[in-house]
Parts: C-alpha cells; structure tokens; sequence
C-alpha cells in the first residue's frame, strides 16, 4: 500500500486494510462520492432480498446539525464510561505512547470532535414480529460502505453510542416505529492513514474437519501483524509481531 491512501486498491487489499477510522478533516464529502458509497452499501445481500435496511445521513443541515449534537453528547458520555469502566488512565494507559494511551487519545478527539464529523450515517434496520428479524442483513451492508468509503480515501467506524438518545433522534428525524437504528456511522477524510488491520492468527481461528483441528493450509501472508486481544490458544503463545516465516 502507498502513502496515497486514493490510490486505487484491490478489493483484497481493502479487506486486509480497512481500519476503524476515527478522526477526521473537517472537509466534506462530495456528493459523488458519498453517492458512490451509498450505491455500494445498497448492493449488499439481505435476506430474501427483502431489503429491510434504510440509511438516514446527516451531512450539515438544521436537522442534522441538532442531530449531531445529540449524538456528540451520547458519544462524549458513553465514552467517559468506558474509559473508567475499562480503566484506560491504569497500567499501560500511564505510558504515553503505549497503544492504550494511544487509543484513549483517538477516543476522546473522536469524541471532542463529533459534531465536526463530515457525514454521519445513521443505519436503520425494519423490526419484524417484536424482534430484529432483518438485523442480520444490515451489517453487510454497513461493511459494503465502510469498504467503499475505505475505496474512495475516506474512513469511518460502525458505532452503538446512539442508544442514549435514540428515542429523541427518532422524533428529530422522523424515523418510522418499525425501524431501529442498527449503527451510527462517521465518515470522513481520514487524519492519518489507512493500514493492514492487526487481527488474531489464522491457525487460532480456522480449523479443519474438528474444532481446534489443525488446517495447515491456512497461513498469515508473509509480514502480518497480529493483535494482542483475546486470549490465546493452549500452547500458542502469541506477541505483536510481525509473521517472519511461513511455519
């Protein structure tokens, strides 16, 4: 991948480096584009093709703006939570340039900043029968755009911090009774750049005929980075490195 993160990508290359994004230049998104990453969330499978997404998007606005700021309260809150509850101010978190420090400070500019946000997307799922019935076909929809908008240079997050305010941005926007709000997505041109994401190895999450079974086919390309989180297998103990060999 180049420092340009326009460049055009394959479709594999966007998968591998489609991160969560979660700061922003303040510039907006053009319409074409934005259009482009509609069109590309619109095209992803629903079950029975029935279609039960809708996507709300607030750019700048009245509505939008008050919206915005409903949320940018919600996210500041629920933020301020998890940043206690999760201790992010203990341990590592006291060493500047450790990736829990680091994180913290992306989480309280994405936080600060939200009602600066460029595009924020607010996707709706149709509730069936007193229960989300569709909720499994939004999500593949929501990847679609994040994998488009990661396509055109831009960058975003799937996000749950609206569920405080929910009931008022239903009434704000005018949302149906029969539609929920699945996810609040920010988009924007991305502060930084993009990169391989950092997930657990392959050999820890696909097997082979029986569970823990070992498929020796399913190797990390050469030069993968690998994520701490989760705990690891018996007998695979496993540090933030890079894979070095094909073993």
């Amino acid at each position: 991948m180049t420092d340009d993160d326009t460049s055009p990508i394959s479709l594999i290359e966007g998968l591998a480096t489609t991160r969560a994004i979660r700061r922003y230049h303040p510039d907006p998104i053009p319409e074409a584009d934005l259009a482009t990453i509609m069109f590309s969330a619109t095209r992803a499978p629903t079950g029975s093709n029935r279609q039960g997404f809708r996507f709300l998007v607030l750019r700048d606005g009245p509505v939008a703006t008050e919206a915005k700021s409903l949320l940018g309260t919600s996210f500041r809150e629920g933020w301020n939570t998890k940043r206690s509850t999760d201790q992010y101010g203990d341990g590592s978190g006291q060493i500047d340039n450790s990736p829990k420090a680091r994180m913290a400070r992306t989480m309280q500019h994405f936080v600060d900043h939200f009602e600066q946000t460029p595009v924020v997307v607010l996707a709706c799922v149709r509730v069936r029968h007193g229960g989300l019935s569709d909720g499994g076909s939004i999500f593949p929809a929501v990847q679609n755009l994040l994998l488009a908008a990661r396509a055109l240079g831009y960058g975003g997050v799937l996000t749950g911090w609206h569920s405080q305010v929910e009931p008022e941005l239903r009434v704000l926007c005018s949302i149906p009774d029969d539609f929920a709000i699945a996810g609040t997505i920010p988009l924007g041109k991305p502060m930084g750049h993009h990169g391989p994401v950092r997930r657990r190895p392959l050999n820890e999450l696909v097997f082979e005929e029986r569970w823990d079974g070992n498929a020796g086919w399913a190797i990390d390309p050469e030069g993968t980075r690998f994520t701490q989180a989760g705990p690891p297998r018996p007998g695979q103990p496993r540090t933030d490195q890079s894979r070095t060999s094909a073993t």
